[in-house]
C-alpha cells in the first residue's frame, strides 16, 4: 500500500530544520550554468576563463564555484555532483547563494532506436523514479518542466540550427536496475532518455520559485539487447552544448 511508503508522506512546509548553506559567497551572479562536464570547466579554468568565486564543501570533497563572462553577462558555472540527491543539495546552496535563472547541460542514455550521440533533448517531462522530488512536489508519476525556458531553448537551438527533440526522460536513481522491461515501459510512455537529475531538479526549481530548464545530449544507448557505450564521455558534443548553455542562460 502506498500510505506504507515514507516518499508518499508529502509535507508542504517551507522551513526545515537544516537550510541550505550559502557558501557566504559575495557578488555572486544570479544566473547559472550547471554542468556535469568536468573537463569542460577544467579548460575553462586553464584557459584562465573562469574566476573562482567559493566552493561548496561536501564529504566528498569541494565543489567550485566560478564565474564566467559570456556577450559581456556574468554567469556562474560549477560542476555538479551526480545523482538526484546530490545534484539537488548544490541546486539549493546556489539557490541560496542568489541565483535565480539556471541552465543544466548534461549527458543521458539514449532509450529510443536511432538517437544519435550528441543529439540535443531538451525535457518538457519527467518520469520521477527516483527520491529527491517528492520532497519538494506532491507525489506523481511525472513532473512537467517549466514550458515557456522549454520554447526559450528550442529557440536557441532552431536559430543555430542545432538538430534537437523535445520530449520526456526518464530520471533513475539506479542506473544497474535499468532493466529490459523497464526500458520498454519508459519508452511506451514516451521517455527519449535516461538520466538521474531531471525530475528532481525541476521539482526544487518549481518549489523555490527559480527558473529552470535543460539540455540534454544523448550519450550511450539502452534502447537495444546490449548497452552500447559509444564512447560518450568523449564527445565533442560537451563542449558544444556547454555553450550552448551559456548564451542561453544569458537570453533568461
Amino acid at each position: 500500500m502506498t500510505d506504507d511508503i515514507a516518499l508518499t508522506e508529502f509535507d508542504p512546509e517551507r522551513a526545515a530544520i537544516v537550510a541550505p548553506y550559502t557558501g557566504g559567497f559575495t557578488d555572486v551572479p544570479d544566473r547559472a550554468v550547471v554542468c556535469f562536464f568536468h573537463e569542460v570547466v577544467d579548460a575553462e579554468v586553464d584557459a584562465g576563463r573562469a574566476t573562482w568565486i567559493g566552493s561548496f564543501v561536501w564529504e566528498d570533497g569541494a565543489h567550485d564555484l566560478y564565474r564566467v563572462t559570456r556577450d559581456g553577462v556574468d554567469v556562474a558555472v560549477y560542476v555538479s555532483g551526480v545523482g538526484a540527491p546530490l545534484a539537488g543539495g548544490m541546486l539549493e546552496e546556489c539557490i541560496a547563494a542568489g541565483v535565480g535563472r539556471f541552465v543544466v547541460c548534461g549527458g543521458a542514455g539514449a532509450v529510443v532506436p536511432g538517437l544519435a550521440l550528441g543529439h540535443v533533448v531538451v525535457p518538457t517531462s519527467a518520469v520521477r523514479d527516483e527520491g529527491t522530488s517528492f520532497h519538494y512536489v506532491p507525489p506523481g508519476r511525472t513532473i512537467d518542466a517549466d514550458a515557456a525556458l522549454v520554447a526559450r531553448a528550442v529557440e536557441l537551438l532552431d536559430e543555430r540550427d542545432v538538430p534537437h527533440l523535445t520530449g520526456r526522460t526518464w530520471t533513475t536513481d539506479a542506473i544497474y536496475r535499468e532493466t529490459p522491461d523497464k526500458i520498454r515501459r519508459r519508452r511506451d510512455e514516451g521517455c527519449l532518455v535516461v538520466e538521474m537529475e531531471a525530475s528532481a531538479l525541476m521539482a526544487i526549481a518549481q518549489f523555490r520559485g527559480v527558473d529552470l530548464v535543460q539540455l540534454l545530449y544523448a550519450g550511450d544507448d539502452v534502447s537495444g539487447e546490449a548497452w552500447d557505450h559509444r564512447n560518450w564521455s568523449s564527445s565533442s558534443a560537451r563542449r558544444d552544448l556547454f555553450e550552448l548553455s551559456l548564451e542561453l542562460v544569458t537570453r533568461l
